[in-house]
């Protein structure tokens, strides 16, 4: 499981915290020239899911474990998240330009089905959450430009009521129309678009580890997905 803080009231980060995990749709999938392989983004994550699903469900069987829907005890739940996603100190760990930190148990069945699927989860965990997040550094990166700054001053007197304090949380219809008045979301899909070009371009090594790492996941999940009698045996390099 991995786990988000922040030192930061600005860091946009989303981190990945689920059981199966995906790449982010900022980044174009390979489409490794092997049998069974899809094409498409979706395809591909979709049997990456289901590998990863089958290593987890296999990995819980071994130790007599079984995901089911049905509700279950306080001490069976706790026994099987701390088998799910491991328990103690999280391993590992990632700063973030945003100033967030994203951390996660190298061990449990999410791990193991991690790093059987991918060959290297420490290397994988690093490139994922990289890559889930250039977004997010994009966007962080521009809160400083001027002509951001200028246009959310904008927004802000906008969304202010005459003579009273801007609210927390202004209502969603008077943001939305701010934004298009002020110019903000005009300045932000701009900035935002520059923005990452320069943040892939400073995290080219990490999005070059994702996509190797990604290919070779999609051949063993393959094999994965064959029937028993025509699977290789073997793990790809």
């Amino acid at each position: 499981m991995l786990r988000t803080t922040s030192r930061s009231r600005h860091a946009l980060l989303t981190a990945a915290a689920a059981l199966l995990l995906s790449g982010c749709a900022t980044v174009s999938a390979g489409s490794p020239a092997a049998p069974g392989v899809p094409s498409g983004t979706a395809a591909q994550d979709a049997l990456l899911k289901a590998a990863e699903h089958r290593l987890v469900v296999d990995c819980l069987d071994d130790r007599g474990l079984v995901l089911t829907a049905r509700p279950r005890a306080p001490d069976e739940e706790q026994i099987l998240q701390a088998a799910l996603f491991g328990a103690g100190p999280r391993e590992l760990s990632l700063t973030l330009a945003t100033g967030a930190t994203v951390t996660a148990h190298s061990d449990g069945c999410a791990a193991a089905a991690r790093q059987r699927l991918y060959g290297d989860q420490r290397s994988w965990f690093r490139a994922q959450v990289i890559v889930d997040n250039l977004r997010a550094e994009a966007q962080y990166r521009m809160r400083d430009d001027p002509a951001h700054r200028t246009a959310l001053a904008r927004w802000t007197r906008c969304v202010t009521p005459p003579d009273r304090p801007r609210p927390e949380r202004p209502d969603p219809d008077v943001a939305a129309r701010c934004g298009r008045e002020s110019g903000l979301d005009a300045v932000r899909a701009r900035l935002e678009a520059a923005e990452l070009i320069a943040v892939r371009a400073l995290h080219r090594d990490e999005l070059t580890t994702y996509r190797q790492l990604r290919d070779r996941a999609l051949l063993r999940a393959v094999d994965l997905s064959a029937p028993p009698h025509q699977q290789k045996g073997t793990s790809h390099p």
